[in-house]
C-alpha cells in the first residue's frame, strides 16, 4: 500500500498529508479539500485521530472522488476560535482549496461558520465540532454538519442516569465554553424531566492543569458527578479526584470516557468500569459496517488508537460526505458549486453506524447510542452499548415548541436544582 502514496507537505505546523493513490492519476484535474484539526492543546490526541479519519474516507478510494484526484491541505488549530479561522483563512485564501473540512471544537466550529459567510465561493462542512449554535443559530448556507452535535450526543443519557443508575442528585463539572453547554443542555433536558436535581454546576476554563479547587466545591450529599471534559482535562481530573479520595461515581460526557482518554490507569483502574456516557457511535457496535470501519482502521494506522474515536469516526463521515457528493455530481464545482451543496443537502449518507441525513440547516439527524464503560478481555477499556435512540435532531426528543421554551444551552440554561 506505501508503494502508492504521494505525500503532501503543506499545513500550518508543516504536517504530511495524503493526496493521491491511484497511478496515472497525474493527468486528472485535482480538488484541493482544506483539513483543520487541533494538532496543539488539550484536545491534540483527538485532532490527530480526526485527521486520521479523514485519511482514511480518502484511502478508502485510491485518492479519488467524482473522477478527479483530491489533494488533502492540512492546518492545525489549538480549540482557541481565533487561531481556528487564522487556520482557515490561510486554507482558503493563501492555498485556494475548494472545500473545507474541520474545525474540531465546539467554539472554533461557530467561529468558523461566521467566516463561512464571506466566503460564498467555498463549501464549508464541519470536522467534529458539537456547539449546538453553529447550525441552530443564524446557520450558513455554504456551510454542513454531518456529525450531530454535543446537545444530540447526551439525548437518552439523562433519563437513563436517573431511571436505570438511580442517580437522583447530581453536580457537574465542566469546562466553560459552546460544547459542553450543549452537552449539559442535552443531559438535563432529560434528567431534569425525569426527577433529577442539579445541585451544583462546577464550570473550568478549557485547558486546566490544576483541580483541587474545583474538586473541594463539589457537594458531598450527591450521587453522581457529570463530568464534561475531553482530552488531557478529563485526565487531570480524573487523576487528582482519585488521589484527593473521591469515590462518588461518575457520568461522563461524550469525550470524557472516549478511547483518547480511556488510556487513563490511575491506582484504581477498574473504577472507570461501568461509567455511563452517549454519543453517536459505540467501540462495541456489533454490525458489519462498524467492523469494516475499525478493521480498515487499524490496518492502516498502527501508530493509531485501539479502536477509532470519536474524532476519528466524525472526520471520516463528514469527509466521506464531501466524496460521496463528488462522485454524485462527478467532480462538478461549477456554478459556485451549486450542484454539490444541492447533492450535500439531499444525500442520505451511509455510515459505519446507520443513515444519516440533514435538515433544513443542513444539520445531522441521526442515532444515537447509551454506553458504559467495560473491561476486555485484553485489559483494554471500551464503551459497551446499553441502548440505541434513533433519529436524534435538534429539538432533543421534546418537540419544537417545547424546546424553543427551554431557549438554547448556556452556563446557566437549563437548571434543575
Amino acid at each position: 500500500m506505501r508503494q502508492g502514496k504521494r505525500m503532501f507537505g503543506r499545513s500550518l505546523v508543516g504536517a504530511a498529508v495524503f493526496a493521491a493513490f491511484a497511478s496515472g492519476a497525474g493527468a486528472q484535474e485535482v480538488v484541493r479539500v482544506g483539513l483543520l484539526a487541533t494538532l496543539e492543546g488539550p484536545f491534540a490526541a483527538g485532532g490527530q485521530d480526526g485527521m486520521r479519519g479523514a485519511d482514511l474516507a480518502l484511502m478508502q478510494r485510491k485518492g479519488m472522488a467524482g473522477g478527479k484526484k483530491i489533494e488533502f491541505v492540512k492546518g492545525s488549530s489549538n480549540a482557541n476560535p481565533d487561531v481556528a479561522v487564522n487556520a482557515t483563512r490561510k486554507l482558503v485564501e493563501q492555498d485556494k482549496v475548494q472545500i473545507m473540512v474541520g474545525p474540531l471544537s465546539g467554539s472554533e466550529g461557530i467561529a468558523v461558520k461566521n467566516y463561512s459567510k464571506s466566503q460564498p465561493g467555498v463549501t464549508f462542512v464541519n470536522g467534529g465540532s458539537g456547539a449546538q449554535a453553529t447550525t441552530l443559530v443564524d446557520p450558513s448556507p455554504n456551510f454542513f454538519r454531518f456529525n450531530t452535535e454535543g446537545a444530540q450526543w447526551m439525548v437518552g443519557l439523562g433519563d437513563y442516569a436517573f431511571k436505570d443508575k438511580g442517580y437522583k442528585r447530581m453536580a457537574l463539572i465542566a469546562e466553560d465554553y459552546s460544547f459542553p453547554y450543549s452537552q449539559v443542555q442535552g443531559f438535563m433536558a432529560g434528567f431534569c424531566k425525569a426527577g433529577g436535581k442539579m445541585v451544583e454546576k462546577i464550570w473550568v476554563p478549557l485547558g486546566t492543569k490544576d483541580y483541587a479547587a474545583a474538586i473541594a466545591k463539589l457537594p458531598r450529599d450527591i450521587d453522581a458527578i457529570f463530568a464534561v471534559l475531553g482530552g488531557a482535562d478529563a485526565v487531570n481530573f480524573l487523576t487528582q479526584y482519585e488521589q484527593a479520595g473521591g469515590t462518588k461515581p461518575i457520568v461522563g460526557g461524550t469525550i470524557t470516557v472516549d478511547q483518547t482518554v480511556l488510556g487513563f490507569r490511575g491506582r484504581r483502574p477498574d473504577a472507570i468500569v461501568g461509567t455511563p456516557t452517549a454519543g453517536p457511535m459505540a467501540d462495541s457496535l456489533d454490525t458489519p459496517e462498524w467492523k469494516q470501519f475499525v478493521s480498515d482502521y487499524k490496518a492502516n494506522f498502527k501508530d493509531g488508537l485501539p479502536s477509532p474515536s470519536l474524532f476519528a469516526f466524525l472526520y471520516y463521515i463528514n469527509t466521506k460526505a464531501v466524496l460521496d457528493a463528488l462522485d454524485a455530481v462527478g467532480g462538478d464545482l461549477g456554478n459556485n458549486q451549486a450542484r454539490f451543496r444541492d447533492t450535500l443537502s439531499k444525500m442520505t449518507l451511509k455510515t459505519p453506524v446507520g443513515d444519516y441525513r440533514l435538515d433544513g440547516n443542513r444539520q445531522a439527524v441521526a442515532p444515537n447510542f447509551i454506553t458504559e464503560v467495560a473491561k476486555g478481555p485484553d485489559g483494554r477499556f471500551f464503551n459497551k452499548v446499553v441502548r440505541k435512540v434513533d433519529a436524534v435532531d435538534q429539538t432533543l426528543g421534546l418537540g419544537k415548541a417545547e424546546f424553543d421554551k427551554m431557549g438554547l444551552g448556556t452556563r446557566d440554561n437549563p437548571s434543575c436544582p
